[in-house]
């Protein structure tokens, strides 16, 4: 299984994506791992040098303020466009990218091309709950509008991604909406909600945005509009309840006494709560797996994409995913 890994992407890299897809390497020694990007800036980071990883040399870098169109037609050697392209020339099964989102996401449809049948990818990050299961949300910003359509494309990728890679024998598909009753909602979801339950899918109904953390769902099905704006909220709300309860307990002696008894169980819920330890986003749809790291990553969030990539390679996601498009039919129970 080879992975094209974009060393220069990401707010850290490439120190902390090589340090990253060294732990990988060593850890799993059926994967080949391609470092894409300046050697001698990769070099620097490299202590070691494992049979399971090489080096592929490129001169230019996507920037995180680039245009993601321009970039990637302009700059041809750039170190996520020759992952991409990698991809599509078959010498790497998978690229994984901590690089600009809209970039990648250009990548995948101009470099690595669409699955036959897809009318758009979608960005399919796992947004944790409280069972520790986590929810795979889609489409979470890859696209701003969706049709009905679209909606089920999103809802039968989601169920085979968490399917093969996640072993969920049936998952449970929710459609993100303001209420419950499948009456709710705009003309978007009023459409898409017959054409779900119609669907090769387990179908649960509407699923309000307050109970995605609760697991009422393995799979969320939203446009890319309204799916960000999720995220954000979910990832502020977080960042500020952690913000305020450190706060709080670093005031007086006592609130600090307090704190070093809580601390166990509060890093146990905030790692429950951390986007490292679920490693990367699939563009789902793309022919070719393609993986969005986040762009802070630390070494765990890169090791864990290549984890994911893997599991997905072993069960054949992509293949998968094409084969229920253009036959238009699945068992989803395997």
């Amino acid at each position: 299984m080879r992975i094209a890994i974009d060393a220069m992407g990401g707010d850290n890299a490439p120190k902390i994506v090589v340090e990253g897809a060294l732990a990988a390497a060593k850890e799993w020694k059926d994967v080949h791992i391609i470092l894409v990007g300046n050697s001698a800036a990769i070099e620097a980071h490299l202590t070691e040098r494992p049979a399971n990883l090489t080096i592929h040399h490129t001169e230019e870098v996507i920037e995180a303020e680039d245009e993601p169109v321009k970039a990637v037609r302009r700059k041809k050697d750039a170190s996520m466009v020759v992952a991409g392209r990698l991809v599509r020339e078959k010498k790497a099964e998978a690229m994984i990218s901590a690089g600009n989102t809209g970039a990648l996401m250009t990548t995948g449809l101009l470099v690595v091309g669409r699955i036959p049948g897809i009318e758009r990818p979608a960005l399919a990050p796992m947004i944790p709950t409280m069972d520790g299961n986590g929810v795979l949300a889609l489409d979470l910003g890859a696209n701003m509008d969706a049709t009905a359509e679209q909606l089920i494309q999103y809802a039968i990728m989601g169920s085979i991604y968490r399917s093969k890679v996640h072993g969920i024998v049936k998952p449970r598909v929710g459609l993100l909406n303001v209420g419950t009753e499948a009456t709710k909602g705009n003309e978007l979801t009023k459409a898409a909600y017959p054409l779900m339950e119609q669907a090769p899918i387990h179908f649960v109904g509407n699923v309000e945005s307050s109970q995605v953390l609760r697991a009422k769902c393995d799979v969320i099905v939203c446009d890319g509009f309204a799916g960000n704006i999720m995220l954000k909220s979910l990832e502020g709300a977080a960042s500020t309840i952690f913000s305020a309860i450190k706060q709080e307990f670093t005031k007086t002696f006592f609130t600090k006494l307090a704190a070093a008894v809580l601390k166990p169980g509060l890093t146990k819920f905030r790692k429950k709560l951390d986007y490292n330890e679920h490693g990367a986003a699939p563009f789902l749809g793309i022919d070719g797996l393609v993986l969005k790291s986040h762009g802070s990553s630390d070494a765990n969030a890169i090791k864990n994409a290549v984890r994911q990539a893997r599991v997905a390679l072993q069960n054949d996601l992509v293949g998968t995913i094409s084969a229920e498009i253009s036959h238009g039919k699945r068992d989803i129970t395997t």
